[in-house]
């Protein structure tokens, strides 16, 4: 980056950051917003038995193209990329709210996950580019805060579309936010200059999609694919080694080699797997326990799940500070902790009990997402070189939605063999609980009986989860101690 360059970008530097902030509001509300909405567009289009496609080939062709989208933005230029993956994404919500059944929709939704891939790597990356590695922590803290946000506002927003407008505005509202994001950074953000002037590994990225495609689909279709899951994960597993190999023969690879040689970046990717896993434990089961194993009302469960949406932005709002007073490892070491004790802290929860403890893991778990999520993303932008800061942002985007992926599996097929071994005369012990209609009809007793034991077996997925924090910790061990944000001046030779 030339030093004319960056002054430019630093005098318009506040506006840059709206944009990037929107651009991530776009991303992260998309998910929240149409999940409350599905009902109402089930009710209108039908074709019940397709409603998990509709999630999952939107989170399948994200998960492929952003590591795609990281390296192309280290090869053309951050805008570039930038705008054909938001004009995509922009592009399938324009034509989900046309969709005239479901099967239309599901094809929109994988356009829409095609330019989706694009958004949040590298609006992160662009921010890294123009704030310099000790002002990162302090922005990127903004950024997360954007989840909080995006978390709550969400449901609320598409609750209230569905209920007086016209379902397609829960696609059509992602327009206003994502032009004016383009806008902003149409004008603003120089285009800058070509990184390298090399192909993109086509081969690797062949091996590179094969891979996460028969792995998300082997972990999302778990329970359809019955014995079929095997040769899913056979093929992942091939398409793993034959990525691996590529990519250490290849003269400019998908992966570049130095991303693997620096402690901090390996950091960044296992804690991000790690983080991503773990965090399933609090948003898939929580709410099962509170509705299941206790009874209670899903506004119950909203509000109790809303604490980690609360804890997550003032947690990485404090993290910049903490970094810069402390170091990577100490500040990854806390958000770890509280993860793993926010797992443990769920332990405590009893069908006949209040929510206090589920409350507070909740906050913990949040608060620790926001310290672990903010670090490793800081310290892999300040370790990475600019000429592969996009693929190294990309990676840790990438690694934490494939460990919410493999996370899911884990405690899911926990749960199961939980609820195999102790109601093994039972179907669908969680369902009769979570149907108010068939939890009114069973007696006291039976009720009592089932409670108990879905309760513990919900508790192993929470223990299950705190496990996996400790991976965390591991991770932020990987740090070399007593490393933090620099000024650009004083920043140690980076990868």
């Amino acid at each position: 980056m030339t030093n004319d360059l960056f002054a430019t970008r630093v005098a318009h530097r506040p506006l840059i950051l709206i944009a990037c902030m929107l651009a991530m509001f776009m991303s992260a509300i998309e998910a929240t917003i149409v999940a409350t909405a599905m009902p109402t567009i089930i009710a209108d289009l039908g074709g019940f038995s397709l409603l998990g496609w509709v999630f999952a080939v939107y989170l399948l062709t994200q998960a492929i193209t952003i590591p795609i989208y990281g390296r192309l933005a280290d090869l053309y230029g951050r805008k570039r990329v930038f705008f054909f993956g938001a004009a995509l994404f922009l592009l399938g919500s324009i034509l989900c709210g046309f969709s005239p059944n479901m099967y239309w929709l599901i094809g929109f939704r994988l356009l829409q996950g095609l330019g989706a891939g694009a958004v949040m790597p590298i609006a992160t990356t662009i921010i890294g580019d123009v704030y310099g590695p000790d002002e990162r922590p302090k922005v990127m803290g903004y950024l997360s805060s954007v989840w909080g946000f995006s978390a709550i506002i969400g449901p609320l927003l598409g609750a209230f579309i569905v209920e007086h407008l016209p379902w397609a505005l829960v696609f059509w509202v992602n327009l206003p936010i994502g032009l004016l994001a383009m806008a902003l950074l149409g004008r603003y953000l120089p285009s800058g200059e070509r990184v390298r002037n090399h192909a993109l590994d086509w081969a690797g990225t062949a091996w590179m999609t094969l891979f996460v495609a028969s792995l998300l689909l082997a972990l999302l279709q778990a329970d359809t694919l019955g014995i079929g899951i095997v040769p899913m994960l056979l093929l992942a597993a091939l398409s793993l080694w034959l990525l691996i190999s590529q990519e250490r023969r290849a003269p400019e690879p998908l992966f570049p080699l130095a991303l693997w040689r620096s402690r901090v970046i390996v950091a960044g990717n296992v804690g991000g797997l790690a983080i991503g896993a773990a965090m399933m434990g609090i948003s898939a089961f929580l709410p099962t326990f509170i509705q299941g194993a206790m009874g209670g009302t899903p506004l119950q469960a909203g509000t109790t799940l809303a604490l980690m949406s609360i804890g997550w932005p003032l947690a990485s709002t404090f993290s910049g500070r903490l970094m810069l007073l402390t170091s990577y490892r100490t500040t990854a070491l806390l958000g770890a902790g509280l993860l793993v004790a926010g797992g443990a802290i769920l332990l405590l929860l009893q069908p006949d009990g209040g929510l206090l403890w589920g409350r507070v893991a909740a906050f913990m778990v949040g608060a620790g997402m926001g310290l672990c999520n903010t670090t490793f993303l800081v310290s892999v932008q300040n370790a990475a070189h600019h000429s592969i800061r996009g693929i190294a942002t990309a990676c840790t985007v990438f690694t934490r939605m494939m460990g919410s992926a493999i996370g899911t599996a884990i405690l899911g097929a926990t749960l199961n063999i939980n609820l195999q071994l102790r109601l093994p005369q039972t179907a669908d012990p969680v369902q009769q609980l979570m149907d108010p209609a068939r939890r009114a009809a069973l007696d006291a007793e039976t009720l009592g009986a089932l409670s108990h034991q879905v309760a513990l077996s919900l508790h192993w997925v929470f223990l299950v989860s705190a496990l996996v924090s400790l991976c965390a910790l591991g991770a932020a061990l990987l740090v070399p101690a007593h490393q933090r944000p620099q000024s650009e001046e004083g920043e140690a030779e980076r990868v």
